[in-house]
């Protein structure tokens, strides 16, 4: 598909979007860089263009939609709730294909029906794509990270480790090396030896005193970019990281959630079986979950396509809750892939909460399935 060219399909694709009641917008294609690089993930931040303005700001080519979408949505003051659709162009370095390409697509802010919501960008996704692919076969993979932020809070884990994990939530790989660690801790390496004593007696004011004297003696002071008193906080919350320790069973019950992949119709029985044989209250997070379920039966999507994987996310750091992912059976390719993202429009400025799904379609993808026999 030539780079100027818009696809023959994007009629299609519009005359859909208006059939559901959306307004199009459009963002310009040289966006600030801070919010992608702050917010979206460390596979995005690697393969974005980056340049910078005369006053030295870091600008990019606009890699995606979703975070230009809502930073518009915010300084048009307008309000919610509100269905966006877009068209366009993005950037972005990838291993295989254009680094110029469509991508289409619908964010969906401000809808308090949180299940019902999450079921139309599933089901939008799906029915559009088979308008455009009516002889294709679809499946759906789907995720929930709400879920396994639940799983990892019942274990009882420190907040930094929390953290970690959830960060690292859809990366198996570095799920593993994180869950190898918690099996086997490590001395954090290099620590002076009074800082070392210091950090053991728990005395948090001679640790931040002690911080002080070193980085008036060394001139460091000057230059620092944190305080004593931030320095002893976060050596303290490396302490604790590295000394933690997740018992046996706890590291087998998060392998056996990771490893819970099933059709999503058999998926709030599985889950709810696996907190109660493992004792763990997962709350709210199931209760969202079966709703999801039900609101998605009732759209008329089949259940069979879909399948629920409980380790399955997407690499974007922004989302939330339910991720997804549409491709045809067999294929590798992914056609349309998005998820909730309820903090993201309150980090990039939004004055209240604003709860958010949405979903992207990749037009060049879908152009080579349809030319494909």
């Amino acid at each position: 598909m030539p780079l100027t060219d818009m696809p023959d399909f994007a009629g299609t694709i519009l005359q859909e979007f208006v059939s559901r009641g959306t307004t199009r917008v459009d963002t310009p294609v040289i966006q600030p860089a801070a919010p992608f690089l702050d917010m979206a993930g460390e596979d995005l931040r690697r393969r974005i263009f980056l340049t910078e303005n005369e006053r030295g700001e870091s600008l990019c080519l606009r890699p995606e939609f979703t975070i230009p979408v809502c930073l518009r949505h915010i300084e048009t003051a307008t309000g919610t709730p509100k269905r966006y659709a877009y068209l366009g162009e993005v950037f972005r370095q990838r291993r295989e294909g254009p680094q110029e390409f469509y991508q289409a697509g619908i964010e969906d802010l401000g809808d308090i029906a949180v299940a019902a919501s999450d079921a139309r960008a599933i089901s939008d996704s799906v029915a559009i794509l088979t308008r455009l692919l009516p002889t294709k076969p679809l499946v759906v993979t789907l995720g929930d990270q709400s879920v396994f932020e639940a799983v990892v809070k019942a274990l009882g884990l420190p907040a930094g480790w929390q953290k970690r994990l959830i960060q690292a939530f859809g990366n198996p790989d570095q799920i593993d090396q994180l869950l190898r660690r918690l099996a086997t801790p490590t001395p954090v390496p290099g620590l002076d030896p009074e800082v070392s004593a210091l950090l053991a007696s728990g005395d948090q004011n001679a640790l931040i005193a002690h911080i002080d004297a070193t980085m008036q003696e060394t001139g460091y002071l000057t230059n620092a970019s944190r305080t004593p008193a931030e320095i002893a906080r976060r050596l303290k919350e490396k302490l604790e990281l590295s000394e933690t320790r997740l018992d046996g069973a706890a590291l087998l019950l998060l392998r056996e959630f990771l490893s819970l992949e099933l059709p999503l119709g058999d998926a709030s029985a599985a889950l709810a079986g696996f907190a109660d044989a493992a004792g763990l209250k997962l709350g709210s997070a199931l209760t969202r979950f079966d709703e999801r379920v039900a609101a998605l039966a009732s759209t008329g999507v089949d259940l069979d396509l879909i399948t629920y994987r409980a380790a399955f996310g997407r690499p974007l750091d922004y989302y939330t809750g339910l991720v997804f992912e549409v491709a045809v059976k067999g294929k590798p390719a992914v056609l349309a892939g998005g998820g909730r993202f309820d903090r993201l429009l309150t980090l990039l400025g939004a004055e209240t909460h604003i709860p958010a799904v949405g979903f992207s379609l990749w037009l060049d993808r879908i152009e080579t399935e349809r030319s494909a026999s």
